[in-house]
């Protein structure tokens, strides 16, 4: 990443000089239409600030970490399950992931959501959920309603 500044002009380009990867390898774990660009990750900070965009209907994936992360959302409409709660997203809401948490965000099936994500540059790899770990979650129907796996 150069020193200049990233720029960004509507929902759904990218940021100019950044790649556009792939939220995770395909077939690694359950997840829907989203993508990742990593806007500023260095050695010389200790953390990575990254950009994800949901496209109208996808998910990410329901899992957990020790590690914790912010995530500030920037366009579009959604929900997050963290921990048991379903809570709606829009721009501008901050949403803290505390370790070891369960949470899945989702757009509205209208509309894209993309989100900044703030997070350890060095960090462990995501647990998925066991068939015990589902149904203590979908033991709150909302949370079960909401869940995509």
């Amino acid at each position: 990443m150069s020193d200049s500044p990233v720029r960004r002009s509507l929902p759904g380009q990218r940021w100019a000089g950044i790649d556009l990867l792939d939220y995770k390898p395909s077939g690694s774990a359950p997840f829907k239409a989203i993508t990742r660009q990593v806007l500023v990750g260095d050695e010389t900070l200790a953390a990575e600030l990254r950009y994800f965009e949901i496209a109208a209907g996808g998910h990410s994936t329901l899992e957990r970490h020790a590690h914790a992360h912010a995530v500030l959302v920037l366009i579009g409409r959604g929900a997050c399950l963290v921990g048991q709660g379903v809570h709606p997203l829009g721009p501008h809401d901050l949403l803290r992931v505390p370790p070891w948490t369960w949470h899945q965000l989702r757009a509205d099936p209208d509309a894209p959501l993309g989100f900044l994500c703030l997070v350890n540059r060095e960090r462990d790899r995501p647990v998925l959920p066991t068939a015990h770990d589902l149904e203590g979650l979908r033991a709150d129907p909302v949370a079960a309603a909401f869940m995509r796996v």
